[in-house]
């Protein structure tokens, strides 16, 4: 495989269900050995773009490719290299083992099949000796998660699509699941993609991240999505009050239920505007992630009930340290408001 060429490539896609249409992405390309997350609320499109990649679906419109070659669903140049994690995995009724080997066997991959099912109950963090002949029925919802992981990690997988990983799982499940995942990517070069409201954890490990709204991509990682309802405050513009009464201004709303893109194009220790239409709001900074790939420091500051996202350079981070509790404004302008 050639490093220039995408593992994936999505054109002019368009996905319905019932004639409703629920994604809809024009251009999108996924680089080998990469971690893309996918951020967004629930009934953004994430899932379904998932199963369209794990070629579980045939997208209503447009083009899939995988390595340069367009494929559909079960396509015999990707299936095989392809796996995907459901938010909540099907275990079949069976013993972890058998679970764990399943997909090994489908593909006809019987060499050493204790020693790649050991290894691959290793690297969630559960003890073959302990595990192997353990019923689907005696394992917690952490556990169960680790082995469907595992069934999937024992197929070496080129591309390991995550929905959702640690949404409902105990803490110590959450970190294992994780760190596997990781795992996949250093050693066998598998390309990860992971949606999940885990965002700071996705902040810290992933190479890309996509916002999705209402099943378009929009943005990034540097801007903050404020949703409605709006409404036409005392002052005869358009906002909504946040719980420590301040005002959260927007230019007039499409409708009262738009979704706001707000771009922080400053932080400062006072409070002041340099253009009439520049709003600034009093924050608290609630957390520092620092960004991987890049060495951007996200900063989350929240001004009342609503949490915003600022990206530094390290050089302006030394330039105005921060840390969690401080107070700082954030400035944006309406005229750079996006509405979606």
């Amino acid at each position: 495989m050639k490093l220039d060429v995408p593992i994936y490539e999505i054109r002019s896609l368009k996905h319905s269900y019932a004639g409703r249409l629920v994604l809809e992405i024009q251009h999108l390309k996924v680089q080998p050995a990469s971690i893309v997350g996918l951020i967004g609320p629930n009934g953004s499109g994430k899932s379904t773009l998932l199963r369209l990649l794990g070629l579980i679906e045939r997208p209503t419109m447009g083009q899939i490719f995988f390595n340069g070659r367009s494929i559909g669903p079960f396509s015999d140049e990707a299936r095989f290299q392809v796996t995907l994690l459901p938010q909540e995995p099907f275990l079949m009724k069976r013993s972890v083992f058998k679970n764990v080997s399943y997909g090994l066997k489908l593909r006809n991959n019987k060499d050493d099949l204790i020693g790649r099912v050991n290894e691959a109950l290793s690297l969630v963090g559960l003890a073959s000796e302990e595990f192997v002949q353990r019923p689907w029925y005696a394992l917690s919802g952490g556990e169960a998660q680790r082995v469907a992981l595992a069934a999937r990690l024992a197929l070496k997988p080129k591309v390991l699509l995550l929905d959702e990983p640690t949404a409902s799982v105990d803490a110590a499940s959450a970190q294992l699941i994780k760190e596997a995942s990781l795992r996949a990517r250093q050693e066998l070069g598998t390309t990860l993609i992971v949606a999940s409201h885990d965002w700071q954890w996705l902040y810290e490990v992933c190479d890309d991240i996509l916002h999705l709204f209402n099943g378009k991509i929009f943005g990034s990682r540097r801007e903050t999505m404020v949703f409605g309802p709006w409404q036409e405050l005392e002052t005869g513009r358009w906002g909504r009050k946040l719980s420590d009464s301040q005002e959260l201004l927007v230019p007039s709303p499409p409708d009262k239920d738009a979704a706001a893109v707000i771009d922080v194009f400053s932080i400062q220790d006072a409070e002041s505007r340099e253009a009439p239409n520049d709003v600034c709001l009093r924050g608290i900074v609630s957390r520092l992630t620092l960004e991987r790939n890049s060495g951007c420091i996200f900063v989350t500051i929240v001004a009342g009930n609503v949490p915003f996202v600022v990206g530094l350079s390290q050089q302006q981070f030394q330039d105005r340290p921060l840390f969690p509790g401080k107070t700082i404004f954030i400035r944006y302008s309406l005229d750079r408001i996006r509405w979606i």
